[in-house]
Order: C-alpha cells, then structure tokens, then sequence
C-alpha cells in the first residue's frame, strides 16, 4: 500500500501538533500601550489650504498665510503647521512613478534636471520656525478628482499619469515627501478606495481606473477594515523608516468610518470623526458630536479630529461672531486640532482675536491631555468639563438652538465640593465672576456658549475620578464586536444632495465604545436602579489601562449596567496592577447591587481593568459599569491635579 505523500507545509503543520491557542486580549500585559508620540503630545495646530481655498491653491497664499501666522503672533500660541492641501500635484512620471508639482502655482518647486521639488517651500517654512504638511490619497487617486471637477488644478495626462495616490507607491512617495523635501506632516485621505467603484460615474466619465471601494460609509459590514486599517499602517511603518526623529505627524482622514475610532492611535496622531465639515451650524454640531463622546480614545499623542476650523466663512463669518467663538470652543474643549481654515490675509481683527484668544487656545493645549466630558445633555444644551493640569477644571456651556436657553451649572458637574466657594473666570472677556456654592445659573443667548476656568475644592478630596482624567485610561480592548452607528450624531440636509434623497443616516460606526460618565449606549450609569453620576461605562469582555500617578489605592462600585441587552450572562470585574492580579469581584448579574472593589496599589504605575463575561447565554451586548471608578490617596501626580 502507497502512503501518502505529505507536503512540506502539511508535515510542518502535523509536527507541530494542535495549533496554538489565539492569544487573551483581556490578559494583563503589565503596561501602557498606547503609542506615545513626541510630535503630538498636545493637539496639533496650525493652518490648512482647503476650507480657504479648495484645489485653487497656490505659493504665495500658502506663505502670506504663513507670514500671518508668525506676525501675529499666532504662531508662537502653537499655530505651527502650515498644510498644503489637494491641488498641488500635476501628474505622477510614468518613467519612474515620481510625483511632479504643478509649478505654474508653485513655482519654487521648479528645479534643475526635469524634476521638481517642495524643498526650497519647505525649507523656507522652517526658517520662518513653522512645520510643513502636505496632502494625499491613501488610494490610486484623490477626493478632488471625483468631487471638484471643474477645478483648473486636477492631475493631468494618462490613466496612469493621473494616478498620483499612495496605493502602489507607498514607500517612494513618503520617502519624497519626508526624506527629501522635508515635510513634518502628512494627511492621507481615503476617497482613492471610496468612491471610484467600477461602473461609477466618475470612472466611467472621466478614465480612472476603477478600485473595489473598501470603504462603504452607509455600512460597517460592507467596509473592510482589517484592510484600511493595513494599508494606513504601512504609511505609518513608511514615515517611521524616512523621518526617524519622530517629529512627524500622520493625520487619518476616513471620516470616522471603518472602526478607526479603536485603531487610530495605534496608526496615527490623529484621526477624522465625521464627514467634511461645512460652514453651516448644523454640519459643526455633527462633527462636534462625533467626537465629543469618544474622550476615552484620545491622549496625548493622539487625538480625535472632527476636521478644521471653519472659523471666517457662512454661519461662522465676521457677521456671526457668537457662532465663531462657539466653535472654536467646543474645539479647543475636546481637543480637536485646531487648523485656521481662511485666507489670514484677509483676516479682520475680529476673527483674529478668536483664534489668538491665548486662555482658550492654553485650554486646548493643556499637557494633561484630558478631553473634555459631557457633564449634561440634551437636544438644546450641553455642559462639558475638563480637568486642567493646574488642579482647576474648565468647561463650556452650550446652546445649540435659537431660542434662549437658561442653564444651570452646578457643584457636582464640575465634581467639587457642593459647601465651598466655586469660582469662574470668563476666558473671553477675562473677568472673575462673584463666587457661588452648590450651583449658578446662566442664560445663554441661541447658539452661544460660555466658557471658564473653574476653582474650587475637589468633590473627591485625596484622589481623581478616572472619568475626570480620560487621558490617563487607555482603552486596549472596548468589547465592541460588530460596530455600529452612532445614533446620536446630529444629521443635518446634505450639502450636495439637498432633500433629493432619503436624507442622512447615521454613520460614524462608534456606537457602543466606552465611555466617561456614560454607558456606552450614551445612558446614565445605573446598577440594581440606582445612578451614578461618575464612573466609566463599557461592554464586557474589554481592558481598560490606567496610569496610576502615585496613588495609593483603587476604588469603584461594579455592576451589570440596567441598560444592558444580555441580562442571562454574568460579569465579573478584575484589576491588575502591573500585570498581578490585585482584585476580583466574583460572577455578578443584572440586578444585582452594585459591589465595592478596592485594590491596593503602592508601587504600581499601570493597573487593568478587565471586564469578562461570564457564559453564553446570548450573544447581546453586555453593558457594564465601573461606577465612581477612582484613583485615591498620594502621589504627586494626583496632587498636582487637585
């Protein structure tokens, strides 16, 4: 009898035996792993070509802007990145698939020997003591070849020649980009793998070879995201071999789409939440909301971006200054980067002002890192808080509407001591405000906010709730396994479609992350029907990292959330301290009170919170809550804080 014969693939497999078994993410690793990037260790800031200009972009108003930055003084506040966006490039050499700049609009780009170069742009750039970025596709082609037509600055030729995106040129473009004309910053937008599907119109009408969209924004499950998420890495892994100083900075722009909100930091220093914005009301509160509930997956080194400012034009021009201040709040609140998006040399004193107002822009930059909570909410008004590094907190409040709101802030919201004096600073008009107790009142004309920094004595006197420090929890794993939109997104009329269509639907597939005194469904924290104002809400079977700053102890109540989907299953909450088991709360189930977990931690610098899930019953969402999670007792660090 012949035996088999085996190939060198299947014996490996069959000596090797069974195979290995997956690895645990919820196992304790011991440390800190989010990125951690120099370049971005506060939001960057700086100024960007598109909302001023779109694709007629050229030399001399990418320096006038420049020029402004720095003798305004914008500059040394943090204003430092100067951004060419889409419309630079003329074509891409088919001889040896090197990019050429269009020196009609750039003409210090034309060089000896055929070729062309941004080196003396950037080089200028840096003598002035700014950074240069610079724009691209992660696809075979860019957002203005579909969506801007008529502009007289597309990329000409071939099929080939206009083929001027990343895909297939990774490796030689960064290296152009960084290693020879000395860019510091590189956005990398997703249209080349988003709308040149074959048969579309734009392929079909305008020559472009046609690519598989690998991003469908009306559905998570028609998106690949393994393969986005792949080909954004190999750009990072790119910059890192051609800028190995780190002083770069890669900016994400896949609109909140194929789940970037759980692998953006690992990638990038910042990542898009939303759709472009517009200047319209409406579209800014749908770029604010789709980042304002995310404070858990941005800290120093990355950050989420619900796209630039478009401070100077529409709802936010000279003529709508309540509605400019409000916008450039709510951005400097969250940490959003901030990027002037307007001809500066046309800027009037009035807009200036709000760009240069330096308290809030110290909001912003902040080292702490922290972005800001939601502390109330509902359609018409909002209140957001942030912990500063000086022990002092600062907070927005919000009118979304057009009528007048009146609001209350109050003690517990900014979490300090309900009997001590509570003390505001306007940060725009710069007064101090008569000290209140328990709580004060304000009323807040349509679409105005008000912004202060905020002292007074700590609610939680020797300690920080984890909520009220965002920046120091690291979310490894967020228990989401099919992502979701967020319905809580505003939707506003499609600027391209009118109300030709079926109108906007939810699409920034965040739905479900942890959250900071939230579940993650956006509903108060409730165990066994009692509420909790703190804590941090987040589906079983997750990991949670948290810098410990010195202190002494851990606290928190835990339960299965009332909110949850899954009440068969059990939970059971764990906490490590630099990967040793510290805690544990045994199997709990819904309706249970909530139970105390304390966990020692002198000498630890890294706990982990881990959520299991306990059977399978059901294979719904579990939702569960680390209520008045907190971090107590010495420690410089959370002295510094208080």
């Amino acid at each position: 009898m012949r035996l088999p014969t085996l190939s060198l693939a299947t014996l490996a497999l069959v000596l090797a035996g069974p195979a290995a078994a997956a690895p645990d993410p919820l196992a304790p690793t011991g440390r800190w792993s989010a990125p951690e990037h120099a370049a971005a260790r506060t939001p960057p800031m700086g100024w960007s070509s598109w909302n001023a200009f779109r694709t007629e972009v050229d030399e001399e108003k990418v320096l006038g802007a420049a020029q402004k930055l720095v003798d305004s003084g914008l500059a040394k506040l943090g204003y430092r990145y100067v951004n060419v966006d889409d419309g630079w490039w003329l074509k891409r050499r088919t001889a040896d698939g090197r990019l050429m700049i269009r020196t009609r609009i750039f003409p210090s780009a034309a060089v000896a020997g055929g070729n062309s170069s941004f080196r003396p742009f950037t080089d200028r750039l840096h003598a002035m003591g700014l950074k240069a970025g610079l724009y691209s596709d992660i696809g075979r082609n860019a957002c203005s070849q579909a969506y801007d037509l008529h502009s007289p600055n597309l990329p000409e030729g071939t099929t080939a020649e206009r083929e001027v995106g990343l895909y297939g040129h990774v490796d030689q473009d960064v290296a152009l980009y960084f290693r020879d004309w000395g860019f510091d910053y590189l956005k990398v937008d997703a249209c080349g793998i988003n709308v040149y599907a074959p048969g579309a119109p734009v392929v079909v009408q305008n020559g472009y070879r046609a690519f598989p969209p690998l991003i469908d924004q009306a559905s998570i499950n028609r998106t690949d995201v393994a393969q986005v998420r792949s080909l954004y890495a190999a750009v990072a892994a790119a910059i890192a071999r051609y800028r190995p100083d780190g002083d770069s900075i890669l900016a994400l722009c896949t609109w909140g789409s194929a789940d970037v909100r759980r692998w953006g930091k690992e990638v990038g220093q910042m990542w898009r939440t939303s759709q472009d914005i517009t200047p319209h009301w409406t579209r800014m509160l749908h770029s604010f909301d789709s980042a304002s509930t995310r404070a858990l997956y941005a800290k120093p080194g990355a950050w989420n971006d619900p796209d630039m400012l478009f401070i100077g034009q529409g709802d936010f021009d000279a003529q709508h200054l309540t509605e400019a201040r409000t916008h450039f709040a709510l951005w400097a609140i969250i940490n959003a980067p901030l990027f002037i998006g307007y001809d500066l040399r046309q800027a009037p004193d009035s807009l200036m002002r709000i760009w240069g107002n330096a308290d809030i822009v110290r909001v912003n930059q902040d080292p702490g890192g922290h972005q800001g909570v939601i502390a109330y909410a509902s359609d018409d008004v909002q209140t957001i808080v942030k912990t500063l590094s000086n022990g002092h907190k600062a907070v927005v409040l919000l009118n979304r509407g057009l009528a007048p709101a009146e609001m209350n802030l109050t003690a517990a919201q900014l979490k300090l001591a309900p009997d001590a004096p509570i003390t505001l600073h306007d940060l725009w008009s710069g007064r101090t405000l008569a000290p209140f107790t328990g709580e004060t009142t304000f009323t807040l004309a349509p679409r105005e906010s008000r912004v202060f920094e905020v002292s007074g004595t700590r609610r939680l006197r020797d300690g920080m709730y984890l909520s009220e420090v965002p920046g120091d929890v690291n979310v490894a794993v967020d228990g989401v396994v099919a992502p979701e939109p967020d319905p809580m997104v505003h939707r506003m009329m499609g600027q391209w479609s009118g109300t030709r269509d079926t109108g906007e639907r939810p699409t920034y597939a965040g739905w479900g992350g942890a959250q900071a005194d939230a579940t993650p469904y956006d509903q108060t924290l409730q165990v066994a029907g009692r509420s909790y104002d703190t804590g941090i809400g987040v589906l079983a079977q997750s990991r949670l990292e948290v810098r410990t700053r010195g202190a002494a102890r851990f606290e928190a109540l835990v339960g299965v959330d009332d909110s949850t989907r899954d009440t068969r299953d059990a939970a059971e909450f764990l906490v490590y301290g630099d990967g040793r088991l510290l805690a544990r709360s045994g199997a709990m189930r819904f309706g249970e009170a909530a139970r105390p977990l304390r966990a020692e931690l002198r000498g630890v610098r890294v706990i982990e919170l881990v959520t299991r899930k306990v059977g399978d019953a059901t294979d719904l969402p579990l939702v569960t809550t680390w209520a008045e999670a907190a971090l107590r007792g010495g420690g410089e660090g959370l002295a510094s804080r208080r």
